[in-house]
């Protein structure tokens, strides 16, 4: 039976534009996978890893202008927020190699023998391994930074470990695309092609979650396909971590005395986080804990004349844009629930913002209002009216796992005074960002960011951004009363490159 076709889509307009590859077979997938194993020995050495690295960020800047035009047709996400993710994505990269030359990440640890200690210490070292080839599967909504050459691309290759990548479908040309930059960049350097292959189809995302050469997975998509990767890759003969983003409701609390202060600007600055990218970012605020009476009242004015003023956008795919329109629509259904701006179809191919109102009440107990507290992909939002104190910690209280969490403070509750701190610590359990004062759109690559959280934010508790992301692709490993002569050059006592490490509980830097 021959493989079905690739093909890349206008999501504008639904219809195919080319024929990209073909569905990789099982077989492919394998030779893909064993290509990639192969080319582990090639990133053995941390001086050519950094190169690669910088490499690819140059080269993916290079080819801005082809990148761009390429995934803007497949996504509709528009040439101005592509570039700015390719730059960063370029940035990622650069970053991860310069984590790669300062080698702390390795966490070397040395112990020299201790007869005077009870139990007595023999002579321990420790460091951080590469764990293997990782599978990387790629997100629709941010083509470049989340995709083949994205954030676990990039630390995994930063950690040692080649990859391959099973593409999205909403961009399997723009992924072609970049894999060819990728692949350049590491001839450059006499790495094999294989160190990043790709492979196209869902039956292929099955199979390379159960390879035996795989050793560890990274996805960012929905909570159905992401758990069933999950549920996969533990059951397994040899389980392997699985480092998977599901889904997130990104609960915002705002007080009554910050909406009495600031009811239009928080207003306004809602609409602008929950329409932005057409809704399609895994950290929009979609549910909004709001104060009932005047003060809450402005807010929603706020809110909806911000809200009415936006126009209606493309989302990814007609298969999303679908599930948007039935999904707001049957939450809108729901009794006590209002839509003050009300969102759906926009058009043949187009939805149009909008955002729904309840009861906070009718959020406290299990029952029919409990599809509000499930993430619904796209422009809108679900602002839950309060009472009292006590309604806001029923909700909170029946929140699963989050990316994020916000509150809106006073100027007087940011200064210490009232219910500021507390809200933080009935937040913090939440979520893996707590935001004050701001909104959760806009992650920043930076060396102390979380981009993870409680399930079903994430899998595991490790972070997707910044520096730290690179410990998902490495495991610790000791060595006792090994000869100096035996050891690698990171664990010996005269640290011929310079690593920074704890050396008998002290740290050299």
């Amino acid at each position: 039976m021959a493989a079905a076709p690739v093909w890349s889509v206008d999501p504008r307009t639904g219809k195919q534009r080319e024929q990209v590859a073909v569905e990789a077979t099982a077989q492919e997938v394998d030779a893909a996978v064993r290509a990639a194993h192969e080319a582990r020995g090639a990133l053995a050495d941390r001086t050519v890893r950094a190169a690669f690295l910088r490499t690819a960020a140059d080269e993916l800047q290079a080819a801005k202008d082809g990148l761009v035009e390429t995934a803007d047709a497949e996504t509709a996400l528009g040439p101005v927020r592509l570039t700015g993710e390719l730059a960063r994505t370029c940035y990622q990269l650069r970053a991860f190699a310069d984590i790669v030359d300062e080698g702390a990440f390795l966490d070397v640890v040395i112990n020299h023998p201790d007869d005077t200690a009870t139990p007595p210490i023999p002579d321990l070292r420790r460091y951080k391994v590469a764990l293997g080839v990782v599978a990387v599967y790629s997100a629709s909504n941010f083509p470049f930074a989340f995709s083949v050459a994205g954030g676990d691309t990039a630390s995994a290759l930063a950690a040692g470990c080649p990859v391959v990548v099973k593409s999205h479908p909403d961009h399997p040309a723009l992924s072609e695309y970049v894999a060819k930059v990728l692949r350049r960049a590491a001839a450059r350097h006499d790495i094999p092609e294989g160190v990043v292959g790709l492979v196209h189809g869902f039956e292929a995302g099955v199979e390379l979650i159960k390879h035996p050469l795989v050793a560890a997975a990274g996805f960012t998509g929905s909570v159905r396909g992401g758990r069933a990767l999950f549920d996969a890759a533990a059951a397994r003969p040899v389980p392997i971590p699985f480092h998977g983003e599901l889904g997130s409701l990104n609960p915002v609390v705002v007080t009554e005395a910050a909406a009495a202060e600031r009811a239009e600007a928080i207003g306004a600055g809602l609409a602008g986080s929950m329409t932005l990218g057409v809704g399609q970012f895994c950290v929009k605020p979609g549910l909004v804990l709001a104060p009932a009476g005047a003060a809450g009242d402005a807010l929603l004015k706020s809110l909806t004349d911000a809200v009415s003023d936006t126009d209606a956008g493309v989302l990814l795919d007609h298969r999303m844009r679908d599930n948007f329109v039935a999904g707001v629509a049957e939450r809108a259904g729901l009794p006590d629930v209002d839509s003050p701006v009300t969102p759906g179809a926009g058009g043949e191919h187009t939805v149009s913002a909008g955002f729904l109102t309840v009861p906070a009440s009718r959020l406290a107990a299990e029952g029919e209002h409990d599809l509000l507290l499930e993430e619904c992909f796209g422009p809108v939002t679900v602002v839950a009216r309060y009472e009292d104190e006590a309604e806001v910690k029923s909700v909170l209280s029946r929140l699963p796992g989050n990316l994020t969490a916000t509150v809106q403070l006073s100027e007087e509750e940011a200064a210490g005074q009232g219910r500021g701190a507390e809200i933080l610590a009935e937040l913090t359990p939440l979520a893996g960002r707590v935001l004050v004062n701001g909104w959760p759109t806009g992650v920043a690559v930076a060396p102390a960011q979380h981009h993870g959280g409680p399930y079903p934010a994430t899998t595991s508790t490790s972070t997707s951004v910044g520096g730290t992301a690179i410990e998902r692709w490495m495991r610790p490993v000791a060595y006792q009363n090994a000869p100096e002569a035996l050891l690698p050059a990171e664990l010996r006592d005269e640290n011929p490159l310079g690593l920074p490490r704890r050396f008998n509980g002290r740290l050299e830097r």
